[in-house]
């Protein structure tokens, strides 16, 4: 039993187990804010003018996410120096994929023009701000040490 525990403990402590987690969050509350508007539709915007700034953070959104995970599937683990993780959209953002999920969201919600829609992608960025993300962190400290601290110091964002 104990080595069972210690198995799901160190399943637990994969950053890929907490991207999927942070990820299937935006999803589920995606679901949530989609259903909402279906049977309880608010809309909060007016104009058409806020479909077209949702059109450019769906465009931008999906353009940031492929960039990320391009990005991150070459990391170079040898010789790991903060400038190690100093590269494409990781020079802006510790957390560019969940940026690009934000603005994904957010756009299909000003597209939709879906009241619930943008509040449950403002609560899910919430959510995985500060559980999912803040456990990543912690991880990528825990493996990769000083140049991690030294690069999460210079991006703060």
């Amino acid at each position: 039993m104990e080595l069972q525990d210690k198995n799901i403990s160190l399943k637990n402590n994969k950053v890929h187990h907490v991207l999927a987690y942070s990820y299937f969050s935006f999803f589920l509350l995606f679901l949530v804010g989609v259903f909402l508007d279906i049977f309880f539709p608010i809309k909060i915007f007016q104009g058409s003018s806020i479909k077209f700034f949702g059109l450019i953070f769906l465009f931008l959104a999906s353009i940031l996410v492929l960039w990320a995970q391009m990005t991150s599937r070459n990391l170079n683990k040898e010789n790991l120096t903060k400038d190690t993780f100093y590269r494409g959209p990781y020079c802006f953002t510790r957390s560019p994929t969940h940026w690009g999920l934000f603005l994904l969201t957010l756009g299909f919600g000003f597209v939709a023009n879906a009241g619930f829609v943008v509040l449950c992608t403002i609560i899910s960025f919430f959510i995985t701000k500060f559980i999912f993300l803040k456990r990543e962190e912690d991880i990528l400290a825990r493996k990769y040490g000083a140049p991690y601290l030294e690069y999460k110091k210079k991006i703060k964002f």
